[in-house]
């Protein structure tokens, strides 16, 4: 049996800057759950990714760079917000809930009992941002903490989380599966069939993706769909892998438990403290690269991690042993106008950077650590360098190809590749392009949305006006990073 559950303490949540938007849409999902309509689904969705948008909004046409806002819903919110001008006057202040003496008073009459819609949710305190649940499901709690949604050993939704994340660690995988090979790659880890159903039920073990779907372990995209972990999912299916990998071991199975914030939040801050860099193996163009833990050659006093990083070394680079090179993605050389193209490769040459071009499954530009190899008498060919891939990888983006990235969904999934690749420092190269006065989404949503990159996803943002500034960019941070690693030992542990 499972141990008991325990939680660390939770901390309060900032208040959200569009407290009208979030009040319009908590009355639209009320009253779609009145009437028992799947709409309301939509709405909640919609009113959890506000609440985590640190922005205030003017438009609901702005709200269209958040993730589940659609047409639809942003249509609702600028019909709403004009009523709302044509009613209380076209200076209103729309970041803050008027109260009204109505609401006020039936406030007062009952003290001890508010209604969920008599008090704006933003003037709420933070506390009761995690008690929006309906009156049903707080009896059903008892003021309980819920505990963390483990899906149950050879069920559906165990299945697919093992069979995402075992893809992950493949060196073929593509970051995502789609609805076929992720059924026929589950299946064996499952004891109900992914096509068919049961005699006495209408769902199928495949009906367990939308629960994953909606307690945010597996994001859905594109169309046709495809499948992949969240940063939430991959830490779970992780849990349930090492669970199920002591099993075998113990020769039987055993269950996961849930871990406190607590102790996560204690694991962070021993990985802060740790002199090594970590990371996990990633692909990189034709060959297996590996990130590397790098520590200060001229710190060599210091006693290596004792518990935690007690591997061997599968090899070591010191020194003068390897050079810092720049590996270009060739889709930044090749296709549309070739001038264009080939512009950035000039500047670099003409910068004196040290440069290859190469397919690469992760960002435009990465750095990397090649070691020197010197020709072996007797030999017809140089020994092949070994390769260690360093922290920083960079995303370019030029405004129209921004522009069109949000519009298909590429940016959301090139965000959410980039956060799981294991390198440490994503940067956004974000390139200026002309007049955005003639793109099919307003200048400033995406001035918002390069915001909202920086503050809520953590990346770094770099603005440059054009090519060559980009190219110096580059070669400001190659020079950057060799000056930093000539002093560095740089070991690979598998």
């Amino acid at each position: 049996m499972p141990g008991e559950i325990t939680y660390g303490r939770k901390r309060p949540l900032p208040a959200c800057p569009n407290p009208l938007f979030l009040k319009w849409l908590t009355e639209w999902r009320d009253s779609a759950a009145e009437k028992n309509l799947k709409t309301q689904f939509v709405y909640q969705k919609a009113i959890s990714s506000l609440k985590k948008y640190p922005l205030p909004l003017n438009s609901g046409k702005e709200a269209k760079i958040l993730q589940n806002f659609g047409d639809s819903i942003c249509k609702m919110l600028d019909d709403r917000l004009e009523k709302h001008y044509a009613e209380c006057g076209p200076n209103i202040p729309i970041h803050t809930v008027p109260s009204s003496s109505s609401t006020l008073r039936k406030a007062q009459r009952q003290p001890k009992a508010p209604s969920p819609l008599s008090i704006p949710h933003a003037l709420e305190p933070p506390e009761q941002e995690s008690q929006d649940l309906s009156p049903s499901k707080k009896k059903k709690t008892g003021g309980k903490k819920q505990r963390e949604y483990v899906p149950q050993r050879r069920s559906g939704g165990y299945a697919v989380l093992l069979t995402l994340y075992r893809d992950t660690k493949s060196p073929s995988s593509r970051g995502y599966m789609t609805k076929a090979e992720l059924q026929k790659e589950a299946q064996p880890l499952c004891d109900k069939s992914f096509t068919l159903t049961d005699p006495n039920s209408k769902y199928t073990a495949w009906t367990s993706v939308s629960t994953l779907i909606q307690k945010e372990l597996v994001i859905k995209t594109h169309s046709p769909a495809r499948y992949s972990l969240t940063e939430k999912g991959l830490e779970l299916a992780q849990r349930l892998e090492e669970a199920e990998d002591q099993g075998r071991a113990d020769g039987f199975p055993r269950q996961v438990q849930a871990s406190s914030n607590e102790e996560e939040e204690q694991e962070e801050a021993e990985s802060e403290t740790n002199p090594y860099i970590h990371a996990d193996p990633v692909q990189c163009p034709d060959q297996q690269l590996n990130l590397a833990y790098s520590h200060n050659a001229k710190n060599t006093s210091s006693d290596p991690p004792s518990v935690q990083y007690n591997h061997v070394p599968e090899f070591t680079l010191h020194p003068g042993d390897f050079n810092i090179l720049l590996c270009v993605d060739f889709i930044e050389t090749t296709g549309g106008a070739a001038h264009r193209k080939q512009e950035l490769v000039t500047e670099l040459r003409r910068n004196g950077v040290n440069f290859d071009v190469r397919k690469l499954h992760i960002g435009d530009f990465l750095w990397i650590a090649q070691e020197k190899v010197q020709p072996v008498p007797g030999q017809l060919r140089i020994p092949q360098a070994r390769e260690l891939v360093l922290d920083y990888v960079v995303e370019r983006k030029r405004m129209d190809d921004l522009c069109g990235s949000i519009i298909d969904g590429r940016f959301r999934e090139q965000k959410f590749r980039l956060k799981r690749c294991g390198l440490r420092r994503p940067i956004y190269l974000v390139e200026d392009h002309g007049s955005a006065q003639h793109l099919s989404i307003p200048e400033t949503t995406l001035q918002q949305a390069i915001v909202n990159t920086q503050v809520v996803d953590g990346f770094f943002i770099k603005r440059t006006k054009d090519v060559r500034e980009s190219a110096a960019y580059l070669t400001i941070m190659t020079r950057y990073l060799q000056g930093i690693y000539s002093v560095r030992v740089i070991q690979f542990i598998l």
